[in-house]
């Protein structure tokens, strides 16, 4: 067999059930359940398949990956999805020929970046893998040029509990797709080619400890027959949605049940044979529109003086609401201020006179 007969391609729809036949028979894992954005390969020589790989989306978080990148904790989860994961790779039996899964790999890098622009309409700059040191050295990916990072800690994301320990840690190989790849994912401000995210941070453990703390002066507008949870709960709850990201109150209520048992309790949640339970989408949208906005817009200020000291400026955009008008008949300005160093919307405010601001 010559390598220069190999041919790598998409998997079409149709081919999919053999595709993950074929993974669940012969890959020591099996076949991985699609996690995010996810391409699946097939390498081709004539008419037989030869090998099958795919990538999806990047993990979560990953310190030797992130301590080599150099991006903030803030700026990593709307950037993520410039990065995929190699996340199977499988040479079918009989088909062990020297350098040729060198040169699959490489066939794939070539066309990987086009293919991720027409079906998810965005760029890549990175590729990661994760190796078993247990069955394998990483031979392939070291041919291919990737580079070697270190290991993980040996732990594996459970939706449902968190981190939990893993049979062994893995070696954490990358492959830049662009020079520069560091400088241009860890940079404050991303080019706009490469936006393709929203702009969020996640919460630390601390953050979630602190934030209840901001709201406990706030009025409870709620009646105190029937109250299971927390009026600071429901609006550290809410904020923290809105700061991952999250819109609207069902987005909110996702996010809330979408929360471990520890984050839960970090939230001050309410307890109850032995689970914490968070707030019903009801519950949040009923409580918000109940508290005063001023007294919720004060306890933002608080949270966001102590918050902001990583940014050194801020950018300050100001928009006029369409259709939007109070009761006095006027349109209604908004003004912001954001973060450059975190890009996080610190405050809005409705301003009286939008043209006299502006020339301020």
């Amino acid at each position: 067999m010559h390598l220069k007969e190999i041919v790598v391609r998409l998997a079409t729809r149709q081919e999919h059930a053999h595709y993950h036949k074929l993974m669940q028979d012969h890959h020591y894992l099996g076949s991985a359940r699609p996690v995010g954005e996810t391409l699946y390969y097939v390498a081709i020589w004539r008419t037989h398949w030869i090998a099958l790989l795919s990538f999806s989306s990047a993990a979560m978080k990953c310190a030797p990956r992130d301590q080599w990148i150099g991006w903030r904790y803030r700026h990593q989860f709307d950037r993520l999805n410039l990065v995929t994961n190699n996340s199977r790779f499988l040479i079918l039996p009989q088909w062990h020929i020297p350098n040729a899964a060198t040169r699959i790999l490489s066939l794939c890098q070539r066309r990987l970046q086009a293919d991720w622009m027409q079906h998810f309409h965005h760029p890549l700059l990175l590729l990661e893998t994760f190796v078993d040191p247990e069955h394998f050295h990483g031979t392939i990916y070291r041919a291919a040029n990737w580079t070697l990072l270190g290991s993980t800690k040996g732990f594996r994301r459970a939706s449902a509990h968190g981190y939990q320990p893993n049979a062994s840690p893995k070696l954490v190989f990358v492959y830049a797709l662009q020079r520069n790849v560091q400088h241009l994912l860890s940079q404050s401000y991303l080019k706009p080619a490469y936006q393709c995210g929203t702009p969020k941070l996640m919460l630390t453990a601390n953050q979630m400890n602190a934030l209840p703390a901001f709201f406990k002066s706030i009025p409870d507008p709620r009646r105190k027959q029937g109250r299971r949870h927390r009026l600071e709960t429901i609006l550290a709850i809410a904020t923290g949605a809105i700061l991952c990201g999250r819109v609207g109150y069902k987005g909110i209520a996702e996010w809330a049940q979408s929360l471990s048992q520890d984050a839960r309790a970090r939230f001050q949640c309410y307890y109850k044979q032995e689970r914490y339970h968070t707030p019903s989408e009801y519950i949040i949208r009923d409580t918000l529109i109940r508290v005063k906005p001023d007294a919720l817009d004060q306890a933002l200020r608080h949270w966001s003086e102590q918050y902001s000291a990583a940014d050194e400026s801020l950018a300050i955009d100001g928009k006029t609401m369409r259709s939007a008008i109070d009761n006095e008949g006027k349109q209604v300005h908004i003004m912001s201020a954001i973060g450059h160093e975190t890009l996080n919307c610190y405050t809005q405010k409705k301003l009286e006179n939008a043209a006299q601001t502006a020339a301020q």
